[in-house]
């Protein structure tokens, strides 16, 4: 197994937050949707996030992650409030519960 955080540094507005939640749900989650990748989104009230993306091996992450960045915006997406990850970082995963990704 292998894992991706992706920063999103902050402070972020209300609004970039909102926009990057609504791409989110809207647009990148059903790209994910898929793969068999499993995402967990943490994020501090200053909007700071992390994005765990987990996966069977780091070629689905690699795919899965060409695959969301060529995605267009949607009609009601405005690309000033997504300016995008500060930071994305590969790494394998050394212990995971049982059953994980099953």
């Amino acid at each position: 197994m292998h894992a991706q955080l992706t920063f999103f540094d902050g402070p972020l507005t209300p609004e970039q937050i909102a926009a990057a939640n609504y791409a989110g749900c809207k647009r990148i989650g059903p790209v994910l949707s898929s793969f068999n990748v499993q995402t967990y989104v943490l994020q501090r009230p200053d909007g700071s996030t992390v994005v765990i993306n987990i996966a069977d091996s780091e070629q689905t992450l690699l795919d899965a992650q060409k695959a969301v960045l060529s995605t267009e915006l949607l009609p009601d997406e405005d690309p000033a409030l997504l300016p995008g990850a500060d930071r994305v970082e590969l790494y394998p995963v050394l212990a995971a519960p049982q059953g994980a990704l099953t």
